[in-house]
Order: C-alpha cells, then structure tokens, then sequence
C-alpha cells in the first residue's frame, strides 16, 4: 500500500480510498497525497474540503482517479 500512495504522490495523483476510521465507520475518500511520515500520511481529503492525517493500515482499499474526456458528438 505504501508503494501505491508514494507514487500517487510522486504524481500528484488522486485516489479513491476504503478507509476503517477510529471508530469503525467505513468511509469512501478522494484524496491526493501530501506527505508520508511513518505509520500515516497527510492528504488534502476532496469529500471533506481539508487536510487530514490517514493511517496506512486503515485503507481497506485504494483505486487511482481515471479522468477520462468523453467524445462529444
């Protein structure tokens, strides 16, 4: 999980998370990486408008945020 959010970061990448919160609530962000440190990372999250602290052990599960232009016909 580690290698998947370093290169988001190296990126600039949004990402889709599954995160367990403290207590317990399952929760779907968009985030873009800040900063690694440790156990956790900082993340500007786009659901809540903020910065947040995230525990990597927490992401039950994470996707890469495809933007995809449509054909306008």
């Amino acid at each position: 999980m580690r290698g998947k959010l370093l290169k988001t970061m190296r990126y600039g990448q949004l990402i889709d998370i599954i995160y367990l919160s403290k207590s317990g609530e399952v929760t779907k962000r968009r985030i873009k990486v800040l900063k690694l440190q440790g156990e956790s990372f900082q993340a500007y999250c786009l659901t809540r408008h903020a910065k947040r602290t995230f525990r990597i052990e927490n992401i039950l599960g994470c996707i890469p945020v495809m933007n995809r232009k449509k054909d306008i016909i």
